[in-house]
C-alpha cells in the first residue's frame, strides 16, 4: 500500500491527505465531545494517527519546493504526535501544540513557495502556526483566545478544504519537481 502512495499523482496525495486531515479533525472532536472513561485515550489516538498519515503526505508533494525544509517540518510534527500521544505538558502548556504551530509555520513557508498551491493558503498556514506558538505563554494563550484558536482553526482549515476539493496543479508541481532533479545534479 504505502509503494502504491508513493507512486500515485500528487493530486491524488493531495486529495488523500485532504480526507485524512478531515479525519483527524472529525473524530478529535468527537472524541473530545462523546468519548469518556477508558475509551479516551484509545480514541485519541485516531486523530493521532490520521495526521502522522497527513503529515507524511505534505512531505510527499511538499519536498520537491525544498527537502530539507520538508523533512524538517515533517520531523516537527511526528515529534509533536508523539507527545501528543503521550499526553506531554509541562507546566501547563501543550508542547505537542507547540511543535504543531513550528509544523505549520513551515509547511506555509514551503506552501508560498511553491508554484502549485496557492500562495494566500501558506500565508494561512503560517499564521496558524503562530497562533499555535501562543500556547509557549499560557498567559498569552488566555489573553487572545479565542482569536489564536479562529487564526489557527481557519490557515489549517483551509488548506484541508483545498486539499480536498482542488488539490494541487500536477502540471506545475512536475515542473519544479523537475527543476529540482536539474538542479541536484546527475545521480552518482
Amino acid at each position: 500500500m504505502i509503494q502504491r502512495i508513493r507512486e500515485s499523482s500528487p493530486r491524488l496525495k493531495a486529495r488523500v491527505a485532504g480526507v485524512f486531515y478531515l479525519l483527524a479533525v472529525l473524530s478529535a472532536v468527537f472524541t473530545e465531545a462523546f468519548v469518556r472513561g477508558r475509551l479516551l485515550y484509545a480514541a485519541g489516538l485516531i486523530p493521532v494517527v490520521s495526521f502522522a498519515i497527513v503529515t507524511l503526505l505534505l512531505y510527499q508533494f511538499l519536498k520537491p519546493v525544498k527537502r530539507s525544509l520538508a523533512w524538517l517540518a515533517a520531523f516537527f510534527n511526528l515529534v509533536g504526535l508523539t507527545l501528543e500521544a503521550l499526553e506531554f505538558h509541562l507546566r501547563g502548556a501543550n508542547i505537542a501544540l507547540i511543535f504543531h504551530g513550528l509544523y505549520c509555520l513551515l509547511i506555509g513557508f514551503l506552501i508560498f513557495r511553491s508554484t502549485f498551491l496557492p500562495r494566500i493558503l501558506g500565508v494561512l498556514m503560517a499564521m496558524g502556526g503562530l497562533a499555535w506558538l501562543t500556547d509557549l505563554s499560557i498567559p498569552l494563550t488566555d489573553h487572545l483566545a479565542p482569536y489564536n484558536l479562529i487564526a489557527g482553526f481557519t490557515g489549517e482549515g483551509i488548506l484541508m478544504l483545498w486539499l480536498l476539493v482542488i488539490g494541487l496543479n500536477v502540471q506545475r508541481w512536475k515542473q519544479q519537481s523537475n527543476t529540482l532533479r536539474m538542479s541536484a545534479g546527475p545521480p552518482e
